[in-house]
């Protein structure tokens, strides 16, 4: 307890207890055995003196009373001797994690109230876990007597079953119960509000500030690790365990993710510092491999389900869960019939294909002289299963493809169906607009590239062939630079040499020279 001043902590001021446990039969031998011998029997006595503040059979919060009460309870005196020795042994109470002490300010008695709040003492598998803790008792009693104390206290597992397979029987909470979760009573929930012993501002300040803690690190973290002394300074750098859980949130890694890549070599630098941009690039590599499998393992499934729909000879249902019927076209929507559809079906039938029929029938249709590539039905399969774009959609998106005599590499696909989900493409309707609007943009951008393109035929043959290929974007780009031209020849290029000897003195002449 750190008091600066003696006038605001007297046996004059109230206090109360918080505690939310009991102590069992194990809990009062580790307080006789583990806890006393580090912090004496007079801080051990203090602690059951607060315990009993409040009923055993209860939990929560006591009374409020003078601190006369604690005093007298412990045969202090009502002293400045007594308030230090009673600070000494909440100290020690505080050190080793029985208790926290607060203090707050009541404005209507303009004074302080002090807040002792209990916390359980560790069980023997927890407090041989705690180095500092060990170490403590280890200076006190000696390691032999930790020994013993530890056989006397927990009992290990038989050697035989510590490296034997494990398998989880145990049934989930809701494969067994089903709650009625859509009635809600607004009375039971008030109640509840009112009496909770947390306040609201402090669980919300618990819900930001969600995310692994240091503890949790440490104890999944390898020991032998070359990194498990840089991962030891994290429990005294606050700012890297914020940058940590922001990466972990950022990437959705998990805490044993976390701790593998905390492991790797170069995250942290010889000083002990965090290297973030390599934590963030590793984090996005384990992101990207999780979201890859989790799309191939979600295909495999639904490949899976299909063929038993199939071999079951089950109807085919919709979204919805509802037996799936034909859906007309309206005719301002009607698309044309590709050139391989000709004789076969006419702009009516076409365009039903479009909206009912699956994308691998058309593209059968499309690659009838062979087999369709695998690569391009493992990219519709993850547009149609991971990407959730509708299949009437895709049969558009199709069809816009091959009329427009676009690529159908796996990156054309992506950007056209990336595009097709920003926009919030999700009918065919919509599809057939959304394959307008990117005609009529591919139209003013030729429309408005013509004049220019016109204006580059005009040069010589070379600087056209140059400046054609610099259109396309397979050329560099140079400035147009004037060129030459040679001028038709004129009637004072036929001059002979006497003429052009009299002219040349003539302009001596007028010159002077002459």
């Amino acid at each position: 307890m750190r008091i600066t001043n003696m006038h605001h902590f007297s046996e004059y001021h109230r206090f109360y207890v918080v505690r939310d446990f009991s102590l069992s039969g194990i809990d009062m031998k580790m307080l006789s055995t583990i806890y006393q011998p580090m912090v004496g029997a007079y801080a051990i006595s203090l602690f059951h003196t607060l315990f009993l503040q409040l009923a055993m059979d209860k939990v929560g919060c006591s009374s409020t009373e003078q601190q006369r009460k604690l005093f007298l309870s412990l045969e202090l005196e009502t002293g400045e001797r007594g308030r230090k020795f009673f600070i000494e042994q909440t100290s020690k109470l505080e050190a080793i994690g029985l208790l926290k002490t607060t203090r707050k300010f009541a404005e209507a008695s303009d004074d302080y109230v002090y807040v002792y709040t209990l916390h359980a003492p560790l069980l023997p598998n927890e407090f041989f876990k705690n180095q500092h803790l060990t170490l403590l008792l280890r200076d006190k009693v000696g390691k032999y007597m930790i020994y013993s104390l530890r056989d006397e206290l927990l009992q290990l597992e038989p050697d035989e079953l510590k490296s034997a397979n494990e398998e989880n029987l145990s049934v989930p909470f809701y494969e067994l119960f089903h709650l009625n979760s859509q009635a809600i009573d607004l009375e039971m929930e008030q109640a509840f509000f009112e009496t909770a012993s947390t306040k609201p501002a402090e669980a919300k300040l618990e819900i930001v500030n969600k995310g692994f803690q240091y503890a949790d690190i440490i104890l999944h973290f390898p020991r032998e690790s070359g990194n498990r002394v840089f991962v030891e300074q994290l429990k005294y750098e606050p700012e890297q365990m914020g940058q940590i859980n922001y990466v972990a949130k950022k990437y959705g890694l998990y805490l044993t993710d976390i701790c593998r890549l905390l492991d790797e070599d170069g995250v942290f630098d010889p000083h002990g510092e965090l290297m973030l941009e390599l934590l963030q690039h590793k984090a996005n590599l384990v992101f990207r491999q999780d979201k890859k499998r989790g799309e191939e393992r979600g295909r495999y499934l639904a490949k899976v389900e299909q063929q038993q729909v199939r071999g079951a000879g089950v109807q085919a249902k919709d979204g919805n869960g509802e037996a799936a019927t034909d859906k007309t076209v309206e005719m301002e929507f009607y698309l044309q019939v590709p050139d391989i559809f000709q004789g076969e079906c006419n702009q009516h039938q076409y365009n039903y294909i479009l909206r009912n029929e699956p994308y691998r029938f058309l593209l059968e249709k499309i690659f009838s002289k062979g087999t369709v590539p695998d690569g391009l039905l493992d990219t519709l399969a993850k547009v149609d299963l991971n990407y959730g774009l509708k299949e009437e959609v895709i049969n558009v998106m199709i069809h816009y493809l091959y009329m427009n005599k676009r690529s159908w590499s796996k990156a054309s696909i992506e950007f056209s169906v990336t595009d097709m989900l920003a926009k919030q493409v999700n009918s065919y309707e919509q599809a057939v607009q959304y394959i307008r609007e990117q005609a009529k943009y591919m139209e003013s951008k030729s429309a408005a590239a013509a004049p220019r393109t016109g204006a580059r035929a005009s040069g010589s043959t070379g600087a056209a062939g140059q400046r054609s290929n610099y259109a396309r974007g397979t050329g560099r780009q140079k400035p147009l630079l004037p060129t030459v031209e040679d001028k038709p020849v004129t009637a004072a290029a036929s001059r002979s040499a006497e003429e052009r000897e009299a002219m040349r003195r003539r302009a001596q002449m007028l010159d002077g020279k002459v």
